[in-house]
């Protein structure tokens, strides 16, 4: 029985489609959602809430990304931890790949 996950490069679990936003579920269990994302360039989710704890954790590319009524950049690197409930948007300034990890 295997009792982790290990994915060796996010980047490639969702390669950015040319136009759209595709996204996949990486992993879940009774404590978290890990959510891949891959936006093409110019790809936007516009403002909305999360009703859980939330993190999002930039892989690869540059965004735009609405906090509450802060606007932030983020690349490769960046990592955001949002408390349930607060509006947030991101706008892909690149081929963008994000992971978004929901707390249950």
């Amino acid at each position: 029985m295997t009792i982790y996950t290990h994915i060796l490069d996010l980047a490639k679990e969702a390669e950015p489609p040319a136009n759209g936003i595709l996204s996949r579920t990486v992993f879940q269990d009774d404590q978290i959602k890990a959510v891949i994302f891959g936006f093409g360039q110019g790809e936007e989710l516009s403002e909305h809430t999360a009703a859980k704890l939330a993190m999002m954790f930039f892989v690869k590319g540059e965004a735009s990304v609405g906090l509450g009524e802060d606007l932030q950049e983020a690349h490769a690197g960046t990592w955001v931890h949002m408390p349930a409930g607060l509006k947030h948007s991101i706008n892909a300034k690149s081929p963008l790949v994000m992971l978004l990890v929901l707390l249950k």
